[in-house]
């Protein structure tokens, strides 16, 4: 037997009312709001504005302006130089990824016709695979 004070309250006929007339999705509620606002810039601008950005470096006793990029670049090439072995490797994967060694093919851009062949392997798959439920 309940006593009075751990009996449950019922729920009133305007409390769900109000709980079935309230949208899912009000205004304001995050699940509605766009992954990022308008105008806001997007990662890779952001990071190609700073890399694109001049900055003034000495060498040779010069003062030189140069992108952010090309001083990043410079002292990669001057840390391998002086014997820091990971930026060496770093250095080295970089120019194998632009430059490939001689004897080895560049990896080709996907064409057209690559493109129809996996495009008919995927609609022969999904027609084997719906015959396939009918059986």
């Amino acid at each position: 037997m309940r006593l009075p004070s751990q009996q449950k309250p019922k729920a009133t006929k305007s409390a769900s009312a109000n709980r079935l007339s309230t949208p899912v999705f009000s205004r304001g509620n995050r699940a509605t709001q766009p992954e990022r606002p308008k105008g806001a810039r997007s990662l890779a601008s952001v990071l190609e504005q700073e890399l694109n950005a001049p900055v003034t470096i000495n060498e040779n006793g010069q003062r030189k302006t140069v992108t952010k990029l090309e001083a990043a670049i410079k002292q990669l090439v001057k840390m391998g130089l002086s014997g820091d072995l990971r930026a060496l490797q770093q250095l080295l994967a970089l120019y194998r990824m632009l430059r490939p060694i001689e004897g080895e093919e560049a990896p080709e851009a996907p064409t057209r016709e690559t493109d129809a062949q996996v495009l008919q392997g995927i609609l022969k798959r999904m027609q084997r695979d719906a015959g396939g439920d009918d059986a």
